[in-house]
């Protein structure tokens, strides 16, 4: 089941949900819409030239900023790492999904390839993983709606919630977008 508009004032009202800032028109029917932050990052095709994921990524993206006047350009075969403006967080009773918006669909953007899961407890900035699979550069603005939020209930509150020691969550409350973490997997302990 996914949360009405209806529900989801309610389960804000509670602190189930938690959107930082959050600005009432962009509230939908069963979503709410999100904004483009100012901070990228991308791949350095320079200083590399292979990803080995047993290995920190430390150098392997480098950042980037934009404001008002300077857009990011997203150009037909790239990928980048971006952020939401909004801080999003659910209760250990709820999950996210982000969702890309259908106006930047029909442009050939994806705000997502995996990573559109908000995990019950998490709090943060949502990670957006970029690409332009169209014929043409984009050029994405700051501030300007970037992605929709959706709400589920779970059947039941999760034991642990994401953040939870046990899980090692690797992106924990992230207030900027985050290169891979995938080498931790193979960390001997």
């Amino acid at each position: 089941m996914i949360l009405s508009d209806r529900d989801i004032k309610r389960y804000m009202a509670e602190g189930k949900i938690t959107i930082d800032p959050y600005r009432p028109e962009c509230l939908q029917p069963a979503s709410v819409d999100l904004h483009l932050d100012r901070t990228f990052l991308i791949f350095d095709t320079v200083n590399h030239h292979i990803i080995d994921v047993k290995e920190p990524v430390e150098g392997l993206m480098r950042k980037i900023l934009i404001d008002e006047t300077h857009p990011f350009i997203l150009h037909p075969g790239e990928f980048a790492l971006g952020l939401t403006l909004e801080e999003v967080g659910v209760g250990s009773d709820v999950v996210g999904r982000l969702e890309g918006k259908s106006s930047l669909g029909r442009l050939g953007i994806i705000i997502h390839a995996t990573a559109g899961y908000l995990d019950p407890g998490n709090r943060l900035k949502l990670t957006l993983e970029l690409s332009n699979i169209g014929s043409l550069p984009v050029k994405l603005y700051y501030l300007m709606p970037i992605a929709q939020m959706s709400f589920s209930p779970l059947s039941t509150a999760c034991e642990r919630p994401y953040g939870a020691t046990a899980l090692n969550s690797k992106y924990y409350g992230a207030k900027e977008p985050q290169a891979s973490q995938m080498w931790k997997n193979f960390k001997k302990s």
